[in-house]
């Protein structure tokens, strides 16, 4: 079986991982396709393409890239175990508390961003883009006294004991999808979907299929400020959810707890909860800003 991944140190990671869980796969790195920075779906397009053509039977991704609305022919196909889904902080501090007044962190997220200044709004924030070992970088040259990364990059890269600290869910909340790794094939492929279905997990399934729901419900995107995290304890499903403009100055938060049975209608309700209480209003100003 062929699996086609993006090119980077932390992709192959992911895809290796997933070859190993598959027994006899083969990597098959795909160019990055064109597209605006800051456009994640660049990131899954080079790979659907290869899929499509018949040139890969799967394609490995972070699940947080992975578009709401897939392409016709194409099918979310498996979920492997996920990985801690929160951010951390790297710098020197222990909580965000303990922050300094007016640090200078680096993130390029609005979402972490928007959450943030909610939080801190004395913080400094610089645009900080490129792949994790080059964000690490920076911070190394001394221009930033921190950073907002992804705890499952680290992880995947072997540098989590570079973090200094975890945000909680309720205080940043993660990226639909963050921690996951989606597994894309074509629809019509039973025999691809049937291995991929055999590494899948039950509750990484569960909390991606939720979140995915809620993100269509709200009609967010990469360039919104929303984040949303499904964790599925004992026989309960807990979805939390954030929607907020760029600068903090305005937000929606919400949790609901629902059937793990039904993941799909507890996204959808927290999405109805949320945009009930103003959060397309939110994100409507927030992509005009963005404009």
């Amino acid at each position: 079986m062929r699996l086609g991944t993006r090119s980077s140190a932390l992709a192959l990671a992911q895809a290796t991982g997933v070859a190993e869980a598959l027994g006899d796969a083969e990597l098959v790195p795909v160019k990055t396709a064109d597209g605006e920075v800051g456009d994640k779906s660049r990131f899954v397009r080079g790979v659907e393409r290869a899929i499509l053509d018949g040139d890969v039977e799967l394609g490995v991704h972070s699940a947080k890239d992975l578009p709401g609305e897939l392409p016709d022919g194409l099918a979310l196909v498996g979920v492997p175990a996920r990985e801690d889904p929160a951010d951390v902080y790297v710098g020197a501090a222990g909580s965000l508390a303990e922050l300094p007044a007016g640090a200078r962190v680096g993130t390029a997220s609005l979402r972490r961003r928007s959450q943030l200044l909610s939080l801190r709004p004395d913080l400094e924030l610089s645009a900080l883009r490129g792949n994790v070992d080059t964000r690490l970088a920076r911070l190394a040259e001394g221009d930033l006294d921190g950073i907002v990364l992804a705890y499952a990059g680290l992880a995947r890269l072997g540098r989590a004991d570079e973090l200094s600290f975890r945000f909680a869910i309720d205080e940043l909340c993660p990226a639909p999808g963050q921690g996951c790794i989606a597994l894309e094939g074509r629809d019509s492929d039973t025999s691809s979907a049937a291995a991929a279905g055999a590494i899948t997990d039950r509750r990484a399934l569960i909390e991606l299929t939720a979140e995915r729901a809620a993100v269509r419900m709200l009609e967010a995107s990469c360039n919104t400020p929303v984040g949303i995290c499904a964790r599925l304890a004992a026989d309960t499903l807990v979805v939390g959810g954030y929607a907020g403009l760029p600068d903090g100055e305005e937000w929606v938060r919400d949790e609901l707890a629902g059937d793990p049975e039904q993941p799909a209608a507890v996204g959808e309700a927290l999405a109805e909860r949320m945009l009930a209480a103003g959060a397309r209003e939110i994100l409507e100003v927030a992509e005009g800003r963005r404009r």
